[in-house]
């Protein structure tokens, strides 16, 4: 399938050695930290049927509340759930959105305005992402396909075909690869435009539901829901690191969601049991257990202007927790699942969004709500930060993309 060493171009950084950052060494590293998630009773049927009540209540206040649209755009192309949102990372109006309707678009964000309609799928649209440069618009979908568009006219440039069901995809940070993970358990590295494969990546035994190149370009981390995390060198394929549950101190659960700190040397992971680790991708140490949540963790992240990480889950919270001290600092709460979080680009400030029809910013020094913007009328599945941290952009299961001006 492929030939080892086969990633044959620089790509920025690929073929460099790697730096020693120093962020921890391995007698640095303090003793493993557990922090809340105390044991509950099992529920009764009375519960459950008081459960019940409630919720029907909050359904019938919910639909009696007068409806708020904080938004300043909308794009209503889709009609049918938008599950992926990207903003251009040089030009902050141009956004990127895949849908439920197999179709994905670039639409300006200052106008709402449609520019282009991109090459259709077979399938729903999961995962959008623009090149690091902002040449390119890449969709990929439930059809297996990556479909690589030109931002400037909107034509094809290349489709990508040969894993199955595609889960998520990423573009290198410097460099025109994009590297996409799939439900069979596979990961699939492309050079762009050519669309050369070169290199696919098997070492799960599941479907591989999160991954990333690191902010150095020089390795690539990837999460199974098998319970997996693998550490990749991109250039021959070799896995560096593995990280299962036979280590008692790691997830026993699926893996769901994952984030590479700045420097590359920290990585942060989230289960599908509501726990999250720390990681040193140098020497494999799990530096902290992160165990304050209920039920699954659905998005992670780490702030760039402080020694801060974040981590949201289908319980409501969000917990933001020190990586120097390696203990929780705040906990803030939206008023139903939280399905993704994002930091500010050079602020302590993150945003969430939730199925509970709102996106947040928050001050992560404080835990203060700074803003909350309405305007979907159901689940919030995503959305994108300007680079300036001026717009958010959200898609929601209603089938609209939203423009909020923070």
């Amino acid at each position: 399938m492929h030939e080892e060493g086969s990633l044959h171009q620089d790509a920025d950084g690929l073929n460099e050695e790697e730096e020693d950052l120093g962020y921890l060494d391995a007698e640095d590293v303090i003793e493993e930290m557990f922090v809340g998630e105390e044991g509950a009773d099992p529920m009764s049927e009375d519960d459950m049927d008081q459960d019940e009540d409630d919720e029907d209540e909050e359904d019938e206040e919910q639909s009696d509340a007068p409806y708020v649209d904080d938004s300043v755009h909308a794009f209503v192309e889709h009609r049918e759930p938008v599950y992926a949102v990207a903003v251009h990372p040089i030009d902050g109006n141009i956004v990127l959105t895949g849908g439920g309707d197999d179709r994905g678009y670039l639409w300006r964000a200052d106008t709402g305005a449609t520019m282009y309609q991109l090459p259709k799928h077979d399938d729903s649209i999961v995962a959008v992402a623009f090149s690091a440069d902002g040449q390119y618009a890449a969709t990929g979908g439930m059809d297996g396909k990556v479909h690589v568009s030109s931002v400037n006219s909107g034509e094809l440039v290349v489709t990508l075909e040969g894993p199955t069901e595609i889960t998520w995809i990423n573009w290198h940070p410097r460099g025109a690869v994009l590297l996409a993970g799939t439900e069979d358990a596979t990961m699939w590295m492309w050079q762009i435009p050519s669309g050369t494969c070169m290199n696919v990546f098997s070492g799960h035994i599941e479907g591989i539901t999160c991954g990333q190149f690191s902010p150095d370009g020089k390795t690539i981390v990837s999460g199974s829901s098998d319970g997996s995390v693998i550490v990749w060198d991109p250039k021959t394929a070799a896995a560096t690191l593995r990280l299962t549950a036979e280590d008692a101190r790691f997830h026993e659960t699926a893996i769901t969601t994952l984030a590479v700190h700045h420097d590359s040397q920290l990585l942060l992971t989230g289960a599908e049991d509501g726990t999250a680790r720390l990681v040193h991708i140098g020497n494999g140490r799990i530096l902290a257990s992160f165990d304050n949540h209920s039920e699954s963790i659905e998005a992670v992240g780490f702030s760039k202007a402080m020694p801060l990480a974040a981590t949201a889950s289908v319980d409501g919270s969000i917990s933001i927790w020190d990586t120097t001290a390696l203990r929780l600092r705040q906990t803030v709460r939206h008023d139903d699942a939280v399905t993704q979080l994002r930091w500010h680009k050079s602020q302590p400030l993150f945003a969430s969004v939730s199925a509970d029809r709102t996106a947040r910013v928050w001050d992560a020094r404080t835990g203060e709500c700074l803003k909350t913007f309405h305007g979907h009328t159901q689940t919030i599945l995503d959305f994108d930060w300007s680079a300036d941290g001026r717009i958010l952009v959200t898609g929601a299961d209603d089938g609209t993309a939203l423009v909020f001006a923070v």
